[in-house]
């Protein structure tokens, strides 16, 4: 039996740098993957029968295919898959999935040709990325629809981006002077096989997340202080006893970012013994979501470093081809890993939606809906309404997907993991996360400024000065839809979390 090389082992912040130095040491050395077709190309002259090499697919895999037909199997199989429907899959997220196709190739375990290999690896350096819709994956026998648009480029056929507008292939593949090239035996399988799609998906949430799981702390933080809290909850002691990893590290951002806050001292010795559940449990819900988010970075991290088409392509003992169809493509452990989650990500948004009502309501001598002369003036009550929707939506949405499995290809593939969908959804429950957030930190904001002439404390006090670069505080009504936009983008750029790290130091 072939003894395993050692894969390369890509972390998730070396894809978020980008996979250049990766793609650059492909193109000066690619032994593996020369090895693993020269076994493919052997394997067509013993005789036997090989799966997607020169049998049917799925279903018609026991039809033996004719040895001058193999290359003509291939094309058919991109053809006849790209059947995806929907809006396009964003740009960044498709040249993702092309970098990560090129990688997982060159693992050399798929046999993939060299001129197919080479031609991936020049959209890449190209920066020629295709079209792909975004429905159409059952995520199991790998995502072959969006895997299918994203290879068709290589015969010429498809669409890739040019100038942010969705072009034929063959005309942006004509500008670069680029002519379609030949698939081989195996190679269109190799292209279309594999979980890209939900890995690249995958790597989008996983970045985003980590940037919200911080700025859900110092969002939270400016409410507690708004809100006039107790800093008690927090006490190192208290999560010293229950030592879950996301417990720990929330409760020391609130007691950094309140660090010097004249707030907490101008109410240490009053009656209230405790805050509600939205403020007191801070630690305990941010820390379970982040604590979910680990898991799903770990299993991301594994897959992008797995090979996960089929068959894959092995050596016997004797140096011969030894082709093995299995199921390295199903996507069962990114599903779950995605339906996790998307909980997780819900209820940072749930549990910000309840602190926003919280200041609304007029708590601890706040003004109603955060403005002055309440009644004449609606103030911040609407953004709530917003946060609410928002929130509901994402309990529609968190609904997982990997439950459900619909038999396709004859019964062949009869269990199915609709990891795609549950990216897809992931992805849309982040970006509300972010939104309700992002309304949370201005009704926040807002009330700090009724808590004047007061200092919060230095963490909070810089997420303050970095909303008011942005948004002004609110004296009347008008409109709010450049407001929400100007946090909404604080939040999702990174930029608030960027402005109290340079105030207090760096975060967990």
């Amino acid at each position: 039996m072939e003894s395993i090389r050692p894969l390369p082992s890509l972390t998730l912040e070396q894809l978020d740098a980008g996979l250049g130095d990766r793609l650059k040491a492909l193109r000066a050395k690619r032994d593996e993957v020369r090895e693993s077709r020269q076994l493919v190309e052997a394997s067509l002259e013993n005789g036997g029968a090989h799966y997607g090499v020169n049998t049917g697919f799925g279903a018609l895999a026991r039809q033996r295919i004719d040895r001058a037909d193999v290359e003509q199997l291939q094309v058919n199989l991109l053809r006849s898959h790209a059947v995806g429907v929907g809006p396009p899959v964003p740009k960044g997220i498709t040249r993702r999935m092309l970098q990560l196709k090129i990688h997982t190739l060159g693992l050399g375990y798929s046999g993939v040709s060299e001129e197919a290999f080479e031609r991936l690896l020049v959209m890449a350096e190209r920066d020629l990325i295709p079209v792909v819709p975004t429905r159409g994956s059952l995520g199991a026998s790998g995502d072959l629809a969006p895997l299918a648009h994203l290879a068709l480029p290589l015969l010429g056929e498809g669409e890739l981006w040019s100038d942010g507008t969705p072009m034929p292939a063959a005309e942006v593949l004509a500008r670069h002077d680029l002519q379609p090239i030949t698939l081989h035996a195996k190679d269109g399988l190799a292209l279309i096989n594999g979980t890209q799609f939900m890995a690249a998906y995958g790597c989008e949430i996983v970045r985003r997340a980590k940037t919200l799981a911080t700025t859900a702390d110092v969002v939270a933080a400016m409410t507690l202080e708004a809100c006039r809290g107790s800093l008690r909850p927090f006490d190192v002691r208290v999560h010293a006893v229950r030592a879950h990893p996301g417990h720990g590290a929330v409760a020391a951002n609130v007691r950094s970012l309140l660090d010097g806050s004249d707030i907490l001292a101008s109410h240490a010795h009053c009656g209230k013994v405790q805050d509600p559940y939205s403020v007191r449990c801070v630690p305990q819900v941010h820390g379970a979501s982040r604590d979910a988010l680990t898991h799903m970075a770990q299993v991301v991290e594994t897959e992008v470093n797995s090979v996960t088409d089929n068959p894959l392509v092995f050596a016997d003992d004797e140096g011969q081809p030894d082709l093995i169809s299995a199921g390295n493509f199903h996507g069962q452990p990114l599903a779950l890993a995605f339906d996790y989650a998307a909980i997780a990500l819900a209820e940072w948004a749930s549990i910000s939606e309840r602190r926003t009502y919280l200041l609304l309501d007029g708590y601890d001598g706040l003004p109603p809906f955060l403005i002055a002369e309440s009644g004449l003036q609606s103030g911040l009550m609407i953004p709530q309404y917003t946060a609410a929707a928002l929130v509901s939506e994402n309990k529609t949405l968190a609904h997982p997907a990997s439950v459900d499995s619909i038999p396709s290809s004859k019964g062949q593939e009869d269990h199915v993991s609709m990891g795609a969908w549950g990216a897809l959804k992931g992805l849309q429950v982040l970006e509300n996360a972010e939104r309700v957030l992002a309304i949370e930190l201005l009704c926040a904001a807002q009330a700090l400024d009724f808590r004047r002439p007061l200092k919060a404390g230095r963490g909070v006090e810089a997420a303050h000065a970095a909303v008011r670069t942005r948004v002004l505080f609110r004296e009347s009504d008008r409109s709010f839809t450049a407001d929400l936009t100007a946090v909404t983008d604080l939040v999702r750029s990174g930029s608030l979390v960027e402005a109290v790290e340079a105030a207090i130091g760096r975060l967990l």
